[in-house]
């Protein structure tokens, strides 16, 4: 397999409608992709899990990653976002850049790589549900999968490689107070019981700060309260969005939170934790020698969910996801199987 016939397999995927827990039909196409090509797919769900030929349970072994689920279109799309169109070069269709690019790209790296034996075993899988984090997607195989000593994650990143990423954690804030008619000097107002909590959740800086991913930030992002006109709410509830840096977890996030707001703080998960790799990783040197820059993400993917060591890295521009008439630089997959063979040809990766 080369990059061009990892261009003809991204185009049936595109032609494919696969949203987050609708995956299965998209995982049945390349299920035969990869099955013609020579290679035993074991299917967990919709999941795919493929093992290189020259497997040696006495060697680490390096993970190859990326989602083949899709976000809805929005009404914006000017093309039919399930017909591949090229032109001059460049692939439009939905999931043609996230992560659609990295799924074939790092296929065709897989089976290039395993042309010949490698210092360590390849594991190549392509998940679902990245885009709504959910819980049958790369999750659901850690236990599943052998022991991994090192992962690449396919998200378009032009190439360069995040080592690490922002954690994410929800939170649903609640304020009490106590109904009563606003023409008098009744009740006491959840809102302005709120207010104090918000400007806390607006100003406050935690002390630990990265060098690459900067301060965790809390962005307050929805707010309710009241019934109407001329009752005092009793209750206010607002959501507040939490991106992390590598040097707290999520649970100690929740502890300090809680101890500085008034309001009831339940947080949805725990799970999307940050993560970080060391910069004298193996992996991260030689990117760095053959010019790849290294940096923080902002967003979150599945290397928030993975307990070892990562880098995120893939063909295609962070900037063009979830945008209408997404696109993917033909020249972009072909550059991208080519770095990933030269930097992990031969390469010890621990």
């Amino acid at each position: 397999m080369n990059a061009e016939k990892a261009i003809e397999i991204l185009k049936k995927l595109i032609s494919i409608q696969s949203f987050s827990r609708n995956e299965k039909e998209a995982a049945d196409c390349l299920q035969k992709e990869i099955e013609d090509l020579g290679y035993k797919v074991d299917r967990q769900d919709n999941n795919l899990v493929v093992r290189s030929h020259h497997w040696n349970d006495t060697k680490p072994v390096l993970l190859f990653n990326s989602h083949i689920d899709t976000v809805k279109p929005s009404d914006k799309w000017e093309r039919d976002p399930f017909t591949p169109q090229l032109e001059d070069g460049i692939l439009y269709g939905l999931g043609s850049n996230d992560a659609g690019a990295s799924v074939v790209s790092l296929l065709a790296s897989f089976m290039i790589l395993d042309q010949k034996e490698q210092p360590y075993n390849l594991i190549y899988v392509a998940s679902v549900e990245e885009e709504i984090s959910g819980l049958n997607g790369i999750a659901s195989l850690i236990e599943y999968l052998p022991q991994i000593d090192f992962a690449v994650v396919g998200e378009p990143t032009q190439m360069h490689m995040a080592t690490a990423e922002k954690g994410l954690m929800v939170l649903d804030c609640t304020a009490l107070g106590k109904s009563g008619h606003a023409a008098r000097n009744e009740g006491i107002n959840a809102i302005y019981e709120a207010i104090p909590d918000i400007q806390w959740f607006k100003t406050h800086k935690f002390d630990r700060v990265s060098e690459l991913l900067g301060e965790v930030k809390m962005t307050v992002t929805q707010i309710e309260a009241g019934r109407q006109h001329n009752v005092v709410p009793d209750k206010c509830t607002f959501v507040v969005d939490i991106r992390s840096n590598e040097l707290y977890n999520n649970e100690e996030l929740h502890e300090i939170i809680q101890s500085h707001v008034k309001c009831e703080v339940i947080p949805r998960s725990y799970r999307l934790n940050s993560s970080a790799t060391p910069m004298d990783h193996p992996v991260v040197l030689k990117g760095q020698k053959m010019g790849r820059e290294t940096y923080g993400s902002p967003t979150t993917s599945d290397q928030a969910v993975l307990p070892f060591f990562s880098v995120k890295m893939g063909p295609g521009d962070s900037a063009r996801s979830h945008t209408s008439d997404e696109y993917i630089v033909l020249n972009e997959i072909r550059e991208g199987v080519k770095i990933y063979c030269e930097l992990f040809d031969g390469l010890a990766i621990c």
